[in-house]
C-alpha cells in the first residue's frame, strides 16, 4: 500500500453519540465483518472487554485495519466517558485525522467540546457526522448550527438529509446533486441513486451552493472563476476541500443513522476523500531542536512513538506505536532516545481490535503493536541509534480521586502489586502509591467510574480480591502571598559537621503555572554545585505540602542568597535547607486549600429541572445556564468533586431514571475557608501529615 492510500483515523465524540456503532457499520461494509455486532446485545467487535459490553460503554480505545475504495484506513475508536480521556489523548496524538461524531438530538455536548479541544492541540484534521438522524427531536442544521458557533468551525456540509426522525429516508449528495436512498431489508449494503425530488430541490441547491461558495473562499484562483461562472467543477471541488480540510480551514460534514445503516458509505468516502494521508502531513520534528526533523518515508531512518502498552495474556507486554519514518522488521534492535536503551523488537502485530495478525515488516504510516520492548513505556519514541530523534511526547491530565486499596488475604498482596504495576503501565493516568505513615497503598484516577472499573478489572484479568476504601479528592495547596526569609541547617555531631544557609522568597504563580525555581544568587554565595540541590529539597517539600499534606502547586521559588561553610557544607546540608527553608516560608503565604471544580451537564425533563437545580445548588454547585430543546432541559453548572460523588443515583431518583448527567475536570479553585479547616483537621487526625 503506497503512502497515499494511508488513512489514520479516529471516532471521537461525546458518551452515547453511536461511536463504536458507527465504527461497527465501517468494519461491514468495508468487508472486515461480516456480521454487524451491536454495542446493547454486547455483540460489538470493538468493545471487546467484558466491561464493555456489559456496561455498553467503551472503556478503552481499539484499533482495527480496514480498506475502502483502495485505501488502508487504520481505525481507532476511542471512549466518550471523561474518566477514559487518556484513552482519546494518546489516540489523538499519533492520528493524522478523525471523524467528529455528533448527536441529531443533543448536538455539541460537554465532551464533545473536550475533545475538539484535544484534537485542536495535536493540529488533527477533522471531518463531522451528525449521527442519529432517525431519532425524535432530530436537527441536522441545528447541530450544524451549533458546531459553527459553539466550536468555531467553518463546518461545510457535503451532504443534507431527506426527512428526519422516522421520516428519515437517506442523503441528497451535494457533489453529485443525487438522492441517495439506503435499502434497510439490506443492512443498507445496497442504496439507490436517483434524481433529487421536486418538493427537495430548492434546498439542495441553496446548500450546493453553499459548498461551491465555501470551496471557491479557499483559493483565489478558483475564486476568481466563481465570480465569472458562479459554479465549480465537482474536480474543483474535492480538490479544494481536501486542501481546506488537511489544513483545518474547513470541517466537511455528512450525516446519517448508523443503527439504521444510512449514511456510513458515504462517510467512508469522505475519510479517503479529505482526510489526509501521511504525505500531507509536515516533517516530524525533534522535540528539543527542530533542524532535526523526518518526513514521512519509508525512505528516512526509523522514527516511531509508542502510545499505548497492552498486558496479554497470551503475549505479555503489546506495544502499540505509530511509525513517522522508515521501516522496521521483527528481530530489529531499535534505540528508545526517552529512556537511552537498546530493545528488540519480538514480534510485529497488525491489530484488530483484541484479535492479531502477525506481520514481518512494518513501515512509515503504519500503527501496530510490538512485542519485546518490556523496557518501553508510552509516550517514549524508538528511532535508529545512528540517526536518533526525540519526538513530543504525549502529556495527561493528572489524577483527581484517591482510594485506598488492600488485598484480601496477605497471599495475595505480592499478587495486588504486580498486577496495579500491569494497570499502570497501561494507563498514565492510573497512579499507584504507597503512603509510609498509613501504611496503604493508594490508586488514583480520572473518576469513580474510572477506579471501579480498574479494580473490576483487578478480579478479572488477575483473580486479585481486593478491599477498598472510600474515594478521596486530590486537593492542592497553593500560596496567596509573597513572603521571603532564610534558614540554616547546622548540625555538629562529631567530625564532620552539616551546614547550608539560604535565602529564598515564594511568589504565587498564575493558575495551572505548576512549579517554576530560580536561582539569583550572586557573588558565589552559594557554590553553583550546591544549588540543584536546595531545588531538590524544595521539590521534596512540594510532594506534601506543610499545609495538610497535599501537593504544592503554582509557586516560584527565587534562591537569591546564603552562605555555605568549606568543610561542613555538603549537597545533602543544602537539600534539608532548601526543604526546611520552604516548609517555613510556606505556611507564612497565607496558604490556601485548591479542590478540583467539575464541569456539570445535566439533561431532564422540564418537570424536573427545580430539583435538578436544588440538588445542584445543595452540593455547593453554581448554575451557568439553561437550555431548552425539544422538551428537555439542560442544565450546565460548576461543582466541586468533593460533593459530586453518588451523585448519579441522586439524579435517577429526583427524575424517575429518566435523567442523565456528565462531568469533566475543569480547573482548580480555593476551598471556602469553613470547610477547608475541617479538611485540615481530618488530614491531621489520619495522621497523614508529617
Amino acid at each position: 500500500m503506497t503512502q497515499d492510500k494511508i488513512r489514520n483515523i479516529g471516532i471521537m465524540a461525546h458518551i452515547d453519540a453511536g461511536k463504536t456503532t458507527v465504527s461497527e457499520r465501517i468494519l461491514f461494509y468495508s468487508g472486515k465483518i461480516h456480521k454487524m455486532g451491536e454495542v446493547h446485545d454486547g455483540e460489538a467487535v470493538l468493545d471487546w472487554m467484558d466491561q464493555e459490553q456489559e456496561r455498553g460503554i467503551t472503556i478503552t480505545s481499539a484499533a482495527t485495519t480496514t480498506e475502502w475504495k483502495d485505501h488502508q484506513i487504520t481505525l481507532i475508536d476511542t471512549p466518550g466517558h471523561v474518566d477514559f480521556t487518556v484513552e482519546v489523548e494518546r489516540s489523538l496524538r499519533i492520528l493524522d485525522g478523525a471523524v467528529a461524531l455528533f448527536c441529531a438530538v443533543g448536538g455539541v455536548q460537554p465532551q464533545s467540546e473536550q475533545v475538539w479541544r484535544q484534537s485542536e492541540k495535536y493540529n488533527v484534521p477533522k471531518i463531522a457526522f451528525i449521527n442519529k438522524m432517525d431519532r425524535i427531536g432530530a436537527d441536522f442544521f441545528g447541530v450544524l448550527e451549533n458546531i459553527q458557533t459553539t466550536l468555531g468551525a467553518n463546518a461545510v456540509p457535503m451532504v443534507v438529509p431527506i426527512g428526519k426522525e422516522n421520516q428519515f429516508e437517506g442523503i441528497i449528495d451535494l457533489l453529485t446533486m443525487k438522492a441517495v436512498y439506503y435499502d434497510e431489508t439490506n443492512q443498507g449494503t445496497t442504496f439507490r441513486e436517483e434524481e433529487i425530488p421536486t418538493n427537495k430541490l430548492a434546498k439542495a441547491k441553496k446548500w450546493r451552493a453553499n459548498l461551491v461558495e465555501k470551496s471557491a473562499e479557499q483559493d483565489d484562483k478558483l475564486l476568481e472563476k466563481f465570480l465569472q461562472t458562479d459554479d465549480l467543477s465537482d474536480k474543483e471541488i474535492l480538490g479544494i476541500i481536501r486542501k481546506a480540510t488537511i489544513a483545518r480551514h474547513i470541517i466537511p460534514v455528512y450525516c446519517g443513522s448508523a443503527f439504521k445503516n444510512k449514511g456510513i458509505q458515504r462517510l467512508l468516502d469522505g475519510i479517503v476523500n479529505f482526510l489526509p494521508s501521511p504525505t500531507d502531513l509536515p516533517p516530524t520534528i525533534h522535540a528539543k531542536n527542530d533542524k532535526i526533523q523526518r518526513i514521512h518515508s519509508a525512505d528516512e531512518p526509523f522514527s516511531a512513538l509508542a502510545f499505548k502498552i497492552v498486558a496479554d495474556k497470551h503475549m505479555g507486554k503489546l506495544t502499540l506505536i505509530r511509525i513517522y519514518s522508515g521501516q522496521v522488521k521483527s528481530g530489529t534492535v531499535v534505540y528508545n532516545s526517552t529512556k537511552d536503551q537498546e530493545q528488540r523488537i519480538g514480534r510485529i502485530i497488525r491489530m484488530h481490535a483484541n484479535r492479531q495478525e502477525s506481520i514481518d515488516m512494518a513501515q512509515c504510516g503504519d500503527i501496530v503493536g510490538v512485542v519485546g520492548l518490556s523496557k518501553t513505556r508510552t509516550g517514549d519514541t524508538l528511532c535508529c541509534k545512528d540517526n536518533p530523534i526525540l519526538l513530543e511526547s504525549i502529556e495527561f491530565p493528572a489524577p483527581v480521586v484517591s482510594i485506598s486499596i488492600s488485598p484480601k488475604s496477605r497471599t495475595d498482596n505480592d499478587k495486588m502489586i504486580d498486577a496495579l504495576q500491569h494497570l499502570s503501565d497501561e494507563d498514565p493516568t492510573f497512579i499507584v502509591s504507597y503512603d509510609s505513615e498509613t501504611k496503604e497503598t493508594i490508586i488514583s484516577g480520572m473518576g469513580e467510574l474510572h477506579l471501579e472499573v480498574l479494580v473490576e478489572r483487578l478480579k478479572r484479568e488477575f483473580l486479585v480480591t481486593a478491599n477498598v476504601g472510600r474515594p478521596e479528592v486530590a486537593y492542592r495547596e497553593t500560596a496567596v502571598s509573597l513572603v521571603e526569609g532564610e534558614y540554616k541547617h547546622v548540625k555538629q555531631t562529631g567530625g564532620r559537621g552539616q551546614y547550608g544557609h539560604v535565602c529564598m522568597r515564594l511568589e504565587p504563580m498564575e493558575p495551572g503555572n505548576g512549579f517554576e525555581f530560580l536561582n539569583e544568587v550572586k557573588g558565589g554565595h552559594i557554590p553553583s554545585e550546591y544549588i540543584p540541590s536546595v531545588e531538590k529539597g524544595v521539590i521534596a517539600a512540594l510532594q506534601k505540602g506543610p499545609l495538610a499534606g497535599y501537593p504544592v502547586v503554582d509557586i516560584r521559588v527565587i534562591v537569591f542568597d546564603g552562605s555555605y561553610h568549606d568543610v561542613d557544607s555538603s549537597e545533602f546540608a543544602f537539600m534539608e535547607a532548601g526543604r526546611m527553608c520552604f516548609k517555613q516560608l510556606f505556611m507564612q503565604t497565607h496558604p490556601e486549600l485548591l479542590e478540583p471544580i467539575m464541569s456539570l451537564e445535566v439533561i431532564s425533563p422540564e418537570e424536573y429541572v427545580g430539583d435538578v437545580s436544588g440538588s445542584i445548588c445543595k452540593r455547593r454547585g453554581r448554575i451557568e445556564s439553561m437550555d431548552e430543546r425539544e422538551g428537555i432541559r439542560i442544565t450546565r453548572a460548576m461543582a466541586p468533586l468533593s460533593e459530586m460523588f453518588g451523585y448519579a443515583n441522586t439524579i435517577r431518583t429526583l427524575t424517575q431514571g429518566r435523567g442523565s448527567f456528565t462531568m469533566s475536570f475543569e480547573h482548580y479553585e480555593a476551598v471556602p475557608f469553613a470547610i477547608a479547616e475541617g479538611i485540615i483537621k481530618k488530614r491531621i487526625e489520619q495522621n497523614k501529615v508529617r
